[in-house]
């Protein structure tokens, strides 16, 4: 098997891996950053609804397994930028209460081994590296902080009155955290329907690939290998030390050494490459001393909502620019917290088709056109039971059960009430219980069933990071506890999985490691 060797091996280039090797870039070491996908091309499909919903074009075609054994096609991109490449670029910091322990309907929030202080100069780092517009003092849970990087995102005319009319419900819309390149500006993002599981075709939308890949592609101590399929992680005989890694690429088995080695391949899959890499001193699979390695999976609970109105067209374009954050640390009337609302990017009639297929086209395209999309999303808490593992050949098992579901409920029927005062007549719901319809004086109709892939957006807590090795698979730098060279930086160092996009968290976080390695490594 040939053999090669770099100063530092980072395992995919995604919200972690991409930023990482973005911030060790500039030191003397020699960074290889191996990716298990390509570049997604820039091409007319990007922004095919048909092409990327119906046909899924740069989905991944692998399949898993789910607890009761069935086979499922995640919803997981490998490609440069991972992805990021198909995220709505909101990115949120974490509340400061997110940080510690936090009572919810179906049990307990476990605090973070840091508070959100720590984490606050890497998430300013993170929002200008990362093209962030937003508004500081608008939210009521926000943190008071300096002004963002850039100004929020205008509202369109139409979401400007929604906000008017929110906050004469008395809650208090706030401006989406928008991670844009440029928006509105010659060469920059053009504002377009097509963002929200899009690639974007210009560039303009600021995902890992363009923001942190494409600026470090040509320097002289970073090697980008795609299509590279990291097998294995390989320990010396003590089982202290990783080694090397196991590549294939290019038909061929490549054994490549590093001193330094960080798994950022997402939660499902950097636990699984753990548990793919036992060896006689690691039966259990690497860095699983604590027995937590896959376990405490999350992902949050997640409905999309339209309010529909027969007589009012949307002309929206670019709608996804408003939050409202009122439940988020309580509901109205409740003791617990319920979770965030957001609006979303704009509905595709194809898109509608792929959940319900037996309803033509032409209806749904007239449907969507006079409809306002939204989100309403909320905390997944940490169970044992939602766990990773690997069969005898390798493959990945996710076995996983949503909780916090009475609050979820809670939250989309506060979002039913709030649309129907904006003088919506119909909402519709879509979520892993199927699609319904719900209008004014009846009761909720479904109309068929949307969840064929299991939940594995916003994936994380798989590897949570702590400061006690018997109760966390990962130090407060993300450091493994039981082997002292092998890093993890993506989601799955998540304790708890709050309510907001984890994306930033996932980049400020690198930023962080990233200083800590160059202290104590290089």
């Amino acid at each position: 098997m040939p053999s090669t060797r770099y100063d530092i091996i980072i395992i995919g280039s995604g919200a972690g891996g991409g930023t990482l090797a973005h911030a060790l870039a500039d030191t003397s070491a020699e960074i290889l950053l191996l990716e298990r996908g390509d570049f997604v091309p820039q091409e007319p499909e990007n922004w095919d609804p048909a092409a990327v919903w119906q046909h899924k074009r740069y989905q991944t075609t692998e399949t898993w397994t789910d607890g009761d054994g069935n086979a499922f096609r995640p919803y997981t991109h490998y490609c440069v930028g991972g992805n990021t490449k198909f995220w709505g670029s909101v990115l949120y910091r974490l509340r400061r209460e997110d940080f510690g322990a936090v009572e919810h309907v179906d049990g307990v929030s476990p605090a973070w081994p840091i508070d959100y202080d720590t984490l606050e100069p890497y998430y300013a780092r993170a929002e200008r590296l990362y093209h962030v517009h937003g508004e500081s003092g608008s939210d009521p849970t926000e943190v008071p902080r300096g002004p963002f990087p850039y100004p929020a995102v205008p509202h369109a005319d139409e979401m400007a009155h929604y906000v008017e009319a929110l906050r004469r419900q008395g809650l208090h819309p706030s401006p989406l955290p928008l991670g844009l390149r440029n928006p509105g500006e010659p060469e920059g993002c053009i504002l377009c329907n097509t963002c929200n599981s899009f690639p974007c075709r210009i560039g303009g939308k600021s995902d890992a690939d363009v923001c942190c890949v494409q600026p470090i592609e040509n320097r002289p101590n970073v090697t980008l290998w795609t299509n590279a399929h990291v097998r294995r992680v390989l320990t010396d005989a003590p089982g202290r030390r990783v080694e090397a890694v196991e590549v294939e690429r290019g038909g061929e088995t490549q054994r490549v050494e590093a001193p330094l080695v960080v798994l950022s391949c997402g939660a499902v899959n950097s636990a699984a490459l753990l548990l793919r890499s036992s060896t006689d001193r690691h039966p259990d699979g690497l860095a699983n001393s604590s027995g937590l390695v896959g376990r405490r999976y999350m992902a949050h609970l997640a409905t999309m909502m339209q309010g529909f109105h027969p007589f009012r067209k949307n002309g929206v374009v670019f709608q996804k620019t408003v939050a409202i954050n009122d439940f988020y640390l309580r509901g109205p009337e409740e003791d617990y917290p319920l979770g965030q609302i957001q609006s979303q990017g704009r509905t595709h009639g194809v898109m509608a088709q792929t959940a319900v297929p037996w309803i033509p086209l032409w209806a749904y395209n007239a449907w969507v056109e006079r409809g306002v999309d939204w989100l309403a999303m909320t905390e997944d808490l940490p169970r044992a039971e939602n766990r990773v593992t690997v069969d005898p050949d390798g493959n990945i098992r996710l076995t996983y059960r949503p909780n916090n579901v009475p609050a979820h409920d809670r939250l989309v029927r506060e979002v039913k009430r709030m649309l129907r005062r904006l003088g919506f007549w119909v909402v519709i719901t879509a979520s892993d219980k199927g699609v319904r319809i719900s209008a004014l004086g009846a009761r909720d109709l479904p109309i068929g069933y949307s969840a064929k892939e299991k939940n594995t957006t916003h994936q994380c807590g798989t590897l949570c990071f702590g400061t006690d090795p018997r109760q966390s698979v990962l130090d407060p730098y993300c450091r493994s506890h039981d082997i002292e060279n092998l890093f993890v930086v993506d989601a799955s160092f998540f304790p708890s999985s709050a309510a907001v996009n984890p994306g930033l968290t996932i980049a400020a976080q690198a930023l962080r490691v990233a200083d800590h390695i160059k202290e104590t490594e290089l």
